[in-house]
């Protein structure tokens, strides 16, 4: 159906009944904005696969672990049976392989465990990357402060708030960075209160909305669907661990991370629900 407004395009709606036990209420009539609908299916979508991806890593990382010690022992002890240093360079490409998939391995794993929460100030958090990012970026870099005061803290594990926004933001970084020197880009961090929004069919009186934006080349057309997906790189010498550890940490906390991007633009917007 379609809602007319006065000197306005017609709103396309969805109906949705469901019925009630109350004698005086048998059934509730819902009407929702089509692109609302979309939302929660992308969202639904998003979590949906977030779960299995978090389970086939899971193994997989297990399996990888296994090995990888036997091949690094193995490495050290041959490297102790050569004469000459030239040999000993190519026990020591095992080795520092090893050590860098071990890593990965590591990183692929941390999110398994449980989250310590407490109240948490959002932008002590986005101070906190934004020295990192600004640290870590010095060249070229400007990071814009767009924050709402009176957000009350939220109840949530600091730590994987930090890393979900430095993930983000660190990617922002190395895009603007990317583009070669002389340039100079912008990273704002912004936030705001939303009020009475559903997040994964769950209705919250107040959430967080809080956005990554930079006006960097965006992200390319053939991985914009798949950027949250573990392994997922659009950048050489990317992990693709990084936004998949940060959706998962979202979604630890009930919330929602989603991502526009274009050539000039790139925003990521992440709900918390605020309790």
């Amino acid at each position: 159906m379609h809602f007319s407004r006065a000197g306005r395009e017609s709103l396309p709606l969805s109906c949705v009944v469901t019925p009630t036990d109350l004698p005086e209420m048998p059934f509730i009539v819902e009407l929702r904005p089509i692109e609302q609908q979309l939302r929660i299916a992308r969202e639904e979508r998003l979590v949906s696969e977030q779960a299995s991806n978090r389970e086939l890593i899971r193994n997989l990382a297990h399996e990888i672990k296994n090995p990888l010690g036997g091949l690094r022992g193995s490495a050290q002890l041959l490297e102790r049976e050569l004469d000459k240093a030239e040999l000993r360079d190519y026990t020591q490409v095992i080795i520092k392989e090893a050590d860098r998939l071990q890593a990965l391995m590591d990183r692929l794993l941390t999110p398994h465990r449980a989250p310590r929460v407490g109240p948490v100030n959002i932008h002590e958090v986005l101070e906190r990357v934004r020295s990192l990012v600004l640290a870590e970026f010095s060249e070229g870099i400007t990071i814009r402060r767009d924050y709402d005061p009176s957000l009350p803290d939220l109840i949530a594990d600091k730590e994987q708030l930090i890393q979900v926004v430095l993930n983000v933001g660190r990617n922002a970084a190395q895009a603007l960075a990317g583009r070669g020197p002389g340039t100079r880009g912008t990273i704002t961090f912004r936030t705001r209160a939303a009020r009475q929004i559903t997040i994964v069919r769950q209705r919250h009186r107040l959430a967080l909305e809080l956005q990554v934006i930079d006006d960097g080349p965006g992200i390319p057309e053939g991985i914009r669907e798949r950027i949250f997906s573990p392994l997922v790189s659009g950048r050489e010498g990317g992990s693709g661990v990084g936004l998949s550890l940060a959706q998962t940490f979202v979604q630890y906390h009930q919330g929602v991370i989603e991502c526009d991007s274009r050539p000039g633009r790139t925003e990521f917007t992440i709900l918390l629900p605020i309790t």
